[in-house]
């Protein structure tokens, strides 16, 4: 178990190390873009309308089938593995060219029916152009993923992101480009490490094409597609509704309140990359389920110290990232972060799914969370604004994980640890209100690090007298703060 949990570990630091910098840099840049007004908040709203678009074209573009190639190559080898990548490659090359043409010929339309502004449509049009060849990048990323090559894909996308940083510095902040400079940066960027990532391919895909094939791979990967869409609407719809209900300049507001509260993604996407690979492998072994079990107790033990962190010190953020005139979405940041999290637990919960090819009943959870989400949006949002349109994502994304725990369990039953999960909550609710109550007003800085250094002792102290930890956990802990206090102490008598 031990080993398990420490190859896992191992590979969500390693795919999250290429994130990790770049968002570090995005995280500083923000302030920049606020406080020199290189953007304005009638532009934040503008990215918020177009990213909306962004995430439901990004399921189009793949069709499903990148779940497909992920569950189809292990079990083929050579020439049949050949076969599989060449035809999912060729389809979209077809499918993808024909749809990227209809949308550039009604993108006018389209900005129009989003209430966007003619001045973004050329921000519009190079997103879209974008999401086109960027789909074709999950082939040689999967393959790098399956071929545990972790420290090549971190490269990757470590140089992805880096390079995006490098010419939004460029072109919003040097040209001042404004949007525009955001979208150009991302195709660049595309263009360029394309082309460098396609050689992992060689040999992979080649000039063949089996419509057996394609049968096969979109039964697998079109169910997937109105799941991906749906999926989207929960977090777009809501933006997109926003839009015809309060200015511009609002939307801006909660667009940057909801980027501060997916700081929980950066755990969730770095853990999602790793996952996929962990519990594929493991559903093979002996004691997968109480494997999966522990994951998952681990996996909420961090998504919950994240929303409680987040939660603390979402005041002195905005304060210390944006302006006073952010304090509005105040109240948005820990329901994004409470959504985010959510969303890591449905992954973490759903696997069952993909174990046993149920993938037809994905669309069931995500449907039923998209349902939620309009009505619930068409309800809130013009009463409520930003308010209301954070509830709308977060009760969404509870719907999606309670539909897909529920169908999960049913054909792959897994026994979760209750108990244990029960305290983790309650510790993290109350580390999260701690500081909140007990610490003063502060100057910004200072309360970041006192509120988030108090929710972490809190919250870790509440876990070891609560009787969370078993005997074998604490003993490891144990074992790790020896290593770590014997390190500085060997460094010391080496240097001597």
């Amino acid at each position: 178990m031990r080993d398990r949990l420490k190859h896992l570990t191992k590979g969500v630091a390693i795919y999250g190390a290429g994130d990790a910098a770049v968002q570090v840099v995005n995280f500083f840049l923000l302030p920049v873009y606020v406080r020199f007004a290189f953007l304005t908040t009638a532009d934040f709203g503008a990215i918020a309308l177009i990213g909306a678009i962004e995430a439901f074209s990004k399921v189009i573009n793949k069709w499903g089938l990148d779940g497909a190639f992920m569950r189809y190559y292990g079990d083929r080898d050579g020439r049949s593995r050949q076969i599989m990548a060449s035809t999912i490659v060729w389809f979209m090359v077809a499918a993808n060219g024909a749809l990227l043409a209809i949308t550039l010929i009604s993108s006018a339309r389209l900005a129009r029916l989003m209430s966007l502004d003619t001045t973004y449509l050329p921000a519009l049009r190079l997103m879209l152009v974008n999401i086109t060849v960027m789909a074709f990048t999950f082939v040689p990323f999967h393959v790098m993923r399956l071929r545990h090559e972790a420290t090549q894909f971190s490269l990757f996308t470590f140089g992805r992101s880096l390079g995006t940083v490098g010419l939004r510095v460029l072109f919003v902040i040097g040209l001042r480009y404004g949007v525009m400079g955001i979208y150009l940066s991302d195709l660049l960027l595309t263009a360029v490490l394309l082309p460098l990532m396609w050689p992992r391919c060689r040999g992979l895909v080649t000039a063949v094409f089996s419509t057996g094939e394609l049968r096969k791979v979109l039964r697998f990967g079109l169910p997937r597609l109105p799941h991906g869409l749906a999926s989207q609407t929960l977090d777009g719809y809501p933006k997109l509704l926003l839009g015809k209900s309060v200015s511009a300049d609002m939307v801006g507001v909660y667009q940057n309140g909801a980027t501060l509260g997916t700081g929980v993604s950066f755990f969730k996407n770095a853990f999602e990359t790793a996952f996929a690979p962990f519990y594929y492998a493991t559903a093979r072994e002996e004691g997968a389920k109480e494997v999966f079990a522990k994951m998952a107790t681990y996996g909420v033990a961090v998504f919950v110290l994240l929303v409680a962190g987040t939660t603390a010190v979402a005041r002195d953020v905005i304060l210390l990232v944006l302006k006073p005139d952010y304090l509005a979405a105040l109240p948005v940041v820990p329901m994004i972060a409470c959504a985010f999290a959510i969303q890591g637990v449905y992954q973490l919960t759903s696997i069952g799914l993909n174990l046993t090819s149920r993938t037809e009943f994905y669309p069931v959870s995500t449907i039923a969370a998209a349902a939620i989400s309009i009505v619930l949006g068409l309800w809130l949002i013009p009463a409520h604004g930003l308010i209301g349109a954070a509830m709308t994502v977060l009760a969404s994304y509870a719907t999606q994980a309670t539909v897909a725990f529920v169908l999960s369990q049913r054909v792959y039953p897994i026994r979760y640890e209750v108990g244990r999960l029960a305290r983790v909550v309650i510790a993290g609710v109350i580390a999260a209100m701690v500081p909140l109550w007990l610490i003063p007003a502060m100057p910004p800085a200072v309360g970041l690090l006192a509120r988030g250094a108090t929710t972490v002792v809190v919250y870790a102290g509440l876990l070891w007298v609560s009787g969370f930890l078993r005997g074998s956990e604490r003993a490891f802990l144990r074992e790790l703060l020896g290593r770590l206090r014997r390190r500085p102490a060997r460094a010391v008598s080496d240097a001597e």
